[in-house]
């Protein structure tokens, strides 16, 4: 009996450490607020929409690394190379993309109460975005159309502009992309100010505040923070139009939650809701884990040499066209 209580000790002792652990106290401000001070990456293998193959938004860690391990061969094959399933995503297709060492979407699945997900979109529980509204479908097709518009540098997507970063990386929602996916937190008690790798956003939500006048429009909205409990809760209106989230209006509204869960992970919540374009509201859910910094500089710009390039290209094309 003796022998059996020693033995038993060491499992005691890993248990115990396991709640201590779990009970470790989240750093905080001195007004007593979770701090979300610090800098942050939210790279992930995981898609935004689940992929046709998985039926549930749970993996286990086995069938996540033959994913994991697939998709690094899938970015060791298309070094250097014109096309493949990355290259395409990134819209090169035929053209060829960065070398590999420029990607940085991470080598992980998001993982989230210790299990792999398979897709951001946590709602619908199918993981895809909604459907679109009819008078979503007839604007995306005018928007396409303008895709093709290089009359004027204005017609121009805002990320091709450097304006806002493509991918809704700035957000909200604040969505990793192919490379660039840090961000810096700075936190006072009236203030929060989220500085975004790519293209050098910087939001600032104003805490326990009023939105601005409907008629004033942000690139990035009009974000107003509040504490629910240790929770930070985020209310965004005020979207430009032309920002389009997915084929979205002016007036999308997003609903951030920001959770520090341990040292080195903030769970990051968003719902968007837009009845002119989504048939119903759709949130996303992913960790955003602490990295280090700096946040080095991202040198894309307005009126940089690229769109010198695309609107002189397209006046090229046209005196080809009119010569025939």
């Amino acid at each position: 009996m003796k022998l059996r209580f020693l033995a038993l000790i060491p499992f005691a002792s890993l248990a115990l450490l396991a709640q201590t652990q779990k009970r470790a106290p989240i750093p905080r401000t001195p007004d007593g607020h979770p701090d979300l001070q610090g800098v942050w990456t939210n790279a992930t293998l995981t898609p935004l929409e689940r992929p046709a193959k998985y039926k549930s938004l749970t993996i286990s860690d086995a069938e996540a690394r033959q994913w994991e391990q697939a998709e690094a061969q899938d970015l060791k094959a298309e070094d250097g190379a014109s096309d493949g399933k990355i290259i395409r995503a990134a819209g090169s297709a035929g053209t060829g993309g960065y070398n590999a060492l420029f990607l940085d979407r991470g080598s992980e699945l998001a993982r989230v109460d210790g299990v792999k997900r398979t897709s951001l979109i946590i709602d619908p529980p199918d993981g895809h975005v909604p459907p679109l509204t009819d008078a979503a479908k007839k604007r995306m097709a005018e928007e396409m159309r303008e895709f093709f518009n290089f009359d004027d540098v204005k017609n121009r997507p805002l990320s091709e502009r450097c304006l806002i970063g493509f991918g809704s990386t700035a957000g909200p929602p604040m969505l990793p992309v192919l490379y660039n996916n840090n961000y810096q937190i700075v936190q006072t008690p009236d203030t929060i100010m989220i500085l975004v790798e790519m293209v050098h956003d910087v939001r600032v939500i104003r805490m326990n505040q009023q939105h601005d006048a409907s008629g004033v429009k942000k690139w990035l909205g009009d974000s107003i923070g509040h504490w629910e409990g240790d929770t930070l809760v985020v209310d965004t209106t005020n979207f430009r139009p032309e920002v389009r989230f997915h084929g979205s209006s002016e007036n999308l509204h997003v609903i951030e939650r920001f959770q520090r869960v341990d040292a080195n992970t903030i769970l990051y919540r968003a719902t968007m809701e837009d009845p002119a374009t989504f048939t119903r509201p759709w949130t996303v859910e992913y960790p955003f884990l602490a990295t280090a910094g700096p946040v080095y500089e991202y040198a894309c710009h307005e009126g940089n040499y690229a769109m010198q390039d695309i609107m002189g290209g397209a006046r090229r094309m046209e005196s080809r066209t009119d010569k025939k």
